[in-house]
C-alpha cells in the first residue's frame, strides 16, 4: 500500500475512511498484513503527513492503533491516554488532526479488560492516577444507575459495560467541548465514532 498523500486524503470521505479502518482490522484479526515498504514510507512522510484518521485510545500495550487497523507510517494520528479519557490537550490534538491536518474520521476506542476502567470501578486512589480515574467515574455512575446490581458487585460484565459507556461519554465530551469538531461532524466533513477492541480476538466493534 502507498503512503497517504494530500490528494488521496482530500478525496476520502468520512465513510470511506471508516471502511478503510474496518478492512484493516479484519486483516489484523485474520493475521494478514498489507504489503508496505516502511523505509519508503519514512522517506515519503519526511516531506509531509496527510493522515486520514485519528484514533484516540488507551495506553494499554495490547492496543497499538497502527497494528490493530493495519496501517502504515503517515496513515493515522494516534492519541493515547489511560482509559481513553478526554481533556483539553486531547481535544486540541484531535482538533489539529481534523481541522488543520485534514483527517476524516475520529475514533474513540476503548478495549476489553481495561485496567483504568477496572481501577475506576474499584475506586482506586493513588497520586495523579486518582485525578485521571475521576474522569472515568461518570461513565460508571451511568452504568450503576442502569444496572442496579453494579453497586453491589463489579463483575467482569459490568466492567465491560462501563468501558463501552466510557467511550460514549468521551464522544459526548468531544461534541460538547469542541465546537470545531461538532461543526465539522454536523456538516459532514468528519465522522466521530466509538469502538471497542477485544484483547482476546483482535477484533474492533464500532458503535
Amino acid at each position: 500500500m502507498r503512503t497517504q498523500t494530500k490528494e488521496t486524503q482530500e478525496n476520502l470521505t468520512p465513510k470511506t475512511a471508516h471502511s478503510i479502518l474496518v478492512a484493516g482490522n479484519k486483516r489484523f484479526a485474520q493475521n494478514l498484513k498489507a504489503q508496505r515498504n516502511l523505509q519508503d514510507q519514512v522517506f515519503e512522510t519526511s516531506k509531509g503527513q496527510f493522515p486520514f484518521a485519528v484514533i484516540h485510545s488507551c495506553i494499554d500495550s495490547r492496543v497499538p492503533a497502527e497494528l490493530v487497523f493495519d496501517q502504515g507510517i503517515g496513515d493515522i494520528f494516534s492519541s493515547r491516554v489511560a482509559g481513553n479519557i478526554i481533556n483539553e490537550d486531547v481535544l486540541g490534538s484531535i482538533e489539529f488532526s481534523c481541522k488543520v491536518a485534514g483527517s476524516k474520521i475520529v475514533v474513540v476506542m476503548g478495549h476489553t479488560k481495561c485496567g483504568a476502567v477496572t481501577a475506576a470501578c474499584n475506586n482506586v486512589e493513588l497520586g495523579n492516577i486518582t485525578t485521571l480515574l475521576n474522569k472515568i467515574r461518570p461513565a460508571i455512575d451511568i452504568v450503576n444507575d442502569t444496572y442496579s446490581n453494579a453497586k453491589k458487585e463489579m463483575t467482569e460484565d459490568i466492567v465491560e459495560k462501563a468501558s463501552i459507556q466510557n467511550v460514549k461519554s468521551s464522544i459526548n465530551r468531544i461534541r460538547k467541548e469542541s465546537p470545531i469538531l461538532a461543526e465539522m461532524e454536523r456538516i459532514g466533513e468528519i465522522e466521530i465514532v466509538g469502538a471497542l477492541y477485544d484483547v482476546a480476538s483482535g477484533q474492533v466493534d464500532f458503535f
